[in-house]
């Protein structure tokens, strides 16, 4: 299939979408293990610190040399302070040591100097005032390296669970890509077996056109020439559809091709007693870069559309505008019909989506229509007022 085609577009997006969703949630677990493995790790710390501090505070005999990063501050009954070692700035907590010398009950505190964590605890123990004080620092450090650690093993993960999940999405659309594959050869063989008996026709149409002249059913078999020519467009178009590509584009005047179409609707509307009227500028004409065919059909479906909910005595109108900034040309087609409900516009160009009220459907052609305007970098929207009727407003760029 060639790179640009829509369908392989699609499925490879699906495919990057699946990869990514697969990676994604593999990281949202990552994170939330290494989360709760961090705040395990560092809540185990600090209540292993905090059962050495009360241990060291309780003990009968006096410590004299207390593990690393803490340090003991005992205030006797004569007020005498003592320490193990060289205290950190803001040791001991005279505070602390006086509220309990005082008859306060036992006191566990947290502190931070200068950006370090400590805990405090002190408590009164045969007249003598204990103070105990434990350094986080070395628990944070570990904690540290414990996310380093987590962290290069979590990207390790991501990264091998990103070539897991391209593989898996690859398996889980192969059937979906074998699908496209089948229905691309079912249309390119149609299509290809459609175009003889068809040029076929459409020679034959010529030539009984030319042989009875300009007789009464001359303008029928005009319509009848035009009619199995566009058929034809349509048919080497979804040819070219097949092989990747939509064809060449040209510079198509919308008002000549809105004028074309309302023509050949002329005798269907004349039928139902409805009006068509074609609003242009004749002085600047509305060019786009388009397939004209394409376009002709998107034309074609809204006009036919306008039609089968246009009561008899009824009006449908093609409006035809420019703008320079953007440059771009509008197309509005708009009726007096029965219109659709407004809750309706958001799915009104989805395949053979159901209406608002579960009766009504839209079938295929503006689903159709939308395709083909989308592939002309274009917007086609929808508007209406039921029993008052709908709007439909096509957006291309200015040729």
């Amino acid at each position: 299939m060639n790179r640009a085609d829509p369908d392989l577009l699609l499925l490879r997006r699906a495919r990057r979408i699946l990869a990514i969703q697969h990676t994604a949630a593999l990281a949202v677990i990552l994170l939330i293990v290494g989360v709760v493995a961090l705040l395990m790790v560092g809540h185990g710390q600090r209540g292993a610190l905090a059962h050495g501090l009360r241990q060291t505070a309780a003990s009968e005999e006096d410590v004299v040399d207390p593990p690393e990063d803490s340090w003991i501050f005992r205030l006797d009954a004569a007020g005498t302070l003592t320490a193990t070692r060289h205290p950190p700035a803001g040791f001991p907590d005279q505070a602390a040591i006086d509220r309990v010398r005082n008859g306060g009950p036992t006191e566990t505190a947290s502190r931070e100097i200068d950006g370090v964590d400590y805990l405090v605890y002190t408590r009164q123990r045969k007249g003598t005032t204990v103070q105990v004080v434990g350094s986080l620092a070395g628990q944070e450090a570990e904690q540290r390296r414990l996310a380093m650690a987590l962290g290069a093993a979590g990207l390790l993960g991501l990264l091998g669970s990103a070539a897991t999940g391209l593989a898996l999405a690859r398996r889980a659309t192969a059937p979906l890509g074998d699908a496209l594959d089948r229905q691309r050869r079912f249309v390119a063989d149609a299509s290809h077996e459609l175009r003889t008996p068809l040029a076929q026709l459409h020679t034959r149409a010529q030539l009984l056109r030319r042989d009875l002249g300009d007789g009464p059913a001359r303008t029928d078999l005009d319509r009848l020439v035009a009619g199995t020519r566009e058929l034809g467009e349509v048919v080497d178009d979804l040819l070219l559809s097949t092989h990747g590509t939509a064809g060449g584009s040209t510079e198509v005047d919308l008002g000549v091709l809105a004028a074309a179409v309302l023509a050949a609707a002329g005798d269907r509307a004349r039928d139902q007693d409805v009006t068509l009227d074609l609003v242009t500028d004749p002085d600047e004409p509305s060019l786009v870069r388009g397939r004209e065919a394409a376009l002709r059909r998107v034309l074609t479906a809204l006009i036919d559309n306008a039609l089968s909910h246009t009561p008899p005595g009824g009006h449908i109108a093609v409006e035809l505008s420019r703008r320079t900034a953007p440059r771009q040309v509008t197309v509005t087609v708009r009726d007096d019909g029965s219109g659709f409900d407004p809750g309706d516009a958001r799915h009104i160009f989805d395949r053979f989506a159901r209406g608002h009220d579960d009766h009504r459907r839209f079938g295929l052609g503006l689903a159709l229509a939308r395709e083909v305007i989308t592939g002309h970098s274009g917007t086609i929207d929808a508007h209406s007022t039921p029993g008052h009727g709908a709007v439909f407003t096509i957006r291309l760029p200015a040729g």
